[in-house]
């Protein structure tokens, strides 16, 4: 067997390896198992917000009830205004702070509904929320279950072509090896393929004279364009 035909019957072998990790890779299991992921983290860091949120409206209402509290305390003093007058007390400035007094009562008491119901809405958006992520998270583990099977079965099937790689490698020699693999870590399939009108018949990029040359000797050129091996057929 010649060392093109020795490279070639390895990735025809490493192809099989590829699809069995694409399968994994695209599986609904995974992207099921990846949603539930991703769903329970958002949902996650929005419940601590709206934790957080809740607080701070409960401690802002706490504040806006005590001054409801003191500003009435106030109005309740004019309940003598008929005293005052009668003692002589000027009127127009009584009826002045009165008013102002009520305004003031009126704007605290608005200030407190929409609170109030601020506080409704976000407590009504944690409820939900919760029983979403909860049921999520009891889902998010039956699809971790689906996703292990999955990768167990693939690992079955992986394994047993790992093996017949090891074999082939070992007529391979390791310089040409690691070059193999470290453009099989870059995504770049097939790694070989045949030269066409001296060119690359992958990516179309025309060879120089020095590769066609190489290729007439029956050596692999690497094409400078996509990077792939080149062999003549």
């Amino acid at each position: 067997m010649t060392y093109v035909e020795q490279l070639l019957k390895y990735q025809d072998e490493d192809e099989k390896l590829l699809k069995v990790e694409r399968e994994l890779a695209g599986s609904q299991e995974r992207k099921n198992l990846a949603q539930a992921v991703n769903f329970v983290t958002k949902a996650t860091e929005r419940l601590e917000a709206l934790d957080g949120k809740a607080l701070s409206l409960s401690l802002t209402l706490e504040q806006l009830n005590k001054k409801y509290a003191e500003v009435a305390e106030v109005l309740a003093e004019f309940e003598n205004l008929d005293e005052l007058l009668e003692g002589g007390a000027d009127i127009a400035f009584y009826k002045k702070n009165l008013a102002q007094i009520s305004d003031k009562l009126k704007t605290i008491k608005q200030e407190v509904a929409n609170l109030t119901k601020s506080i409704k809405e976000s407590n009504e958006e944690f409820q939900t929320l919760y029983t979403k992520y909860r049921a999520m998270q009891k889902q998010g583990k039956e699809f971790q279950e689906a996703y292990e099977k999955l990768k167990s079965e693939k690992r079955a099937e992986s394994e047993v072509i790992k093996k017949e790689l090891e074999k082939l490698a070992a007529d391979i020699a390791p310089e040409v090896m690691q070059r193999y693999q470290s453009k099989r870590s870059e995504r770049i399939f097939p790694i070989l393929c045949p030269e066409k009108a001296g060119r690359c018949s992958k990516c179309g990029s025309e060879l120089s004279l020095a590769d066609k040359e190489k290729l007439l000797s029956g050596k692999v050129v690497e094409c400078d364009n996509c990077h792939r091996f080149i062999y003549k057929l």
